[in-house]
């Protein structure tokens, strides 16, 4: 791979798209500039304001008490329904995550491990659409995903499934064994109450956040797993779950299901919140789960179907350090066949929009709507859809009308920008040894500087990473 194809790809397929000056700051050594951004701690988000998820479920389950409480006293009904209170008190917090987020992805000086945070925070998606989520999520990539990036496999897969965010997300703070002295205790005064397991945290577990489908397991070892994690709960949540620190991580061994189990062929002793842990530990060191995240990396990081070689070798990468996170990213820029095509994998709308506010130097604050172009271009922040994250595949985002979508965005920049931006001259800058002749002479033959801008944007050099 010649010298301007290298920073290129570092720049763009690696990192969130190039700002002015950084290919030439780059030049020969793509893969030297990719991995010292992988030495040092990560780097936490500065914003001021940004509050503990701790802080933010407490205030949240108080607010939502006090509402309640309101309604209930209220025999004209006049109250304010807490559904419609609490996204008051939860959207300025998304808000100022997102914004954070944001300033942080287009100012950074080690974009290869911002992309990987977002990587990490995608293959263990919540979403905002669930009740709480939108003040949560942010502290969950905060909390959760950054601390972790550059350390073990075990550390972050632990940390995500714990966290607050998490378990409300699937419902396991709910989740009660048949078994448990509190369901035991319920079934005695009422014979015909059932208070049950939750399956759906142990289910994504294996499904989306290690084995990966095909992985081996079976519905009995979801069943059997599910009672694991039973008792993983938070603490101050109201009714029947009292105790705790409100908005923190809390085990019960009240809603816990008691015994040895067997998950997966191996048995575990049941030392309460450790039986779990124990079953985390396991699963982040299967082979299978080696498989499964070497071919969602190399499937972000090299294309759509990812080369077997590739997969094969980030897999061992993964199983031999014991899932040293680390070592693996070595491994993948080690790989020949991430650095064989300039323009292989098509930008997700996330992608597409940070590219743009890293190469045009665009405001990323409070005062600019930081969220409107993640909504208008289809990927709002932090709401998949679902709890397998995001699609990394090229035909999830290509269609026609999100394509019409990004043109009108990049014309409504190039109005903005007018003649402050010199696109023929930037365009170099952006794209290095990627941009075609054909772009070139469009951006040459623009009618105006506007019109440059959107002709860059819309380019199919930039629509690619």
């Amino acid at each position: 791979m010649s010298e301007p194809f290298t920073s290129a790809i570092a720049a763009n397929r690696f990192g969130l798209g190039a700002r002015p000056g950084e290919l030439a700051a780059i030049g020969g050594g793509g893969r030297d500039w990719l991995r010292a951004q992988l030495a040092g701690p990560p780097p936490q988000l500065a914003a001021a304001g940004l509050r503990s998820c701790t802080d933010i479920l407490a205030a949240a389950l108080e607010l939502r008490r006090e509402l309640q409480a309101a309604r209930k006293a209220d025999a004209q009904g006049v109250a304010a329904d807490p559904l419609q209170k609490l996204p008051q008190f939860l959207r300025p917090i998304y808000a100022s995550e997102v914004t954070a987020r944001l300033q942080q992805a287009v100012t950074s000086e080690r974009p290869f491990l911002e992309r990987l945070t977002q990587f990490w925070a995608n293959h263990f998606a919540v979403s905002i659409d669930k009740q709480f989520l939108a003040g949560l999520a942010g502290s969950f990539e905060r909390e959760a995903i950054r601390p972790h990036v550059l350390g073990n496999f075990a550390d972050l897969l632990l940390a995500a499934e714990t966290h607050p965010a998490m378990l409300l997300y699937l419902d396991n703070y709910l989740s009660v064994g048949p078994h448990a002295p509190a369901a035991l205790r319920a079934a005695r005064r009422d014979a015909q109450r059932r208070i049950g397991i939750n399956e759906n945290l142990a289910r994504e577990i294996l499904e989306l956040h290690t084995l990966g489908v095909g992985g081996g397991y079976t519905q009995a070892d979801v069943t059997t797993f599910a009672a694991v994690l039973s008792g993983w709960s938070i603490g101050g949540e109201g009714g029947r779950f009292r105790g705790g620190v409100p908005g923190q991580f809390l085990f019960r061994p009240e809603l816990h299901e008691p015994g040895t189990k067997v998950v997966l062929g191996t048995r575990y002793r049941d030392d309460g919140f450790g039986q779990g842990v124990a079953v985390l530990r396991d699963l982040a060191r299967a082979r299978a789960t080696a498989q499964f995240v070497a071919t969602k990396l190399a499937r972000h990081f090299i294309a759509d179907e990812p080369p077997a070689a590739a997969v094969a070798r980030l897999a061992d990468a993964f199983h031999s350090s014991g899932g040293d996170l680390p070592r693996v990213y070595h491994a993948l820029l080690d790989a020949r066949e991430a650095w064989d095509s300039g323009l292989a994998k098509y930008k997700s709308p996330c992608d597409y929009v940070l590219s743009a506010y890293r190469g045009l130097g665009l405001p990323a604050d409070a005062a600019h709507a930081p969220l409107a172009p993640f909504e208008l271009l289809g990927q709002r922040t932090w709401s998949p859809g679902s709890p397998a994250g995001w699609p990394d595949r090229s035909a999830d985002w290509d269609g026609a009308a999100a394509l019409m979508k990004r043109i009108q965005w990049a014309q409504a920049l190039g109005e903005r920008l007018g003649g402050r931006c010199d696109a023929v001259a930037l365009a170099p800058e952006l794209l290095g040894a990627n941009l075609g002749a054909a772009t070139r002479g469009a951006l040459a033959h623009a009618a105006s500087a506007a019109q440059a801008v959107t002709l860059l944007l819309a380019a199919p050099e930039f629509m690619r990473r």
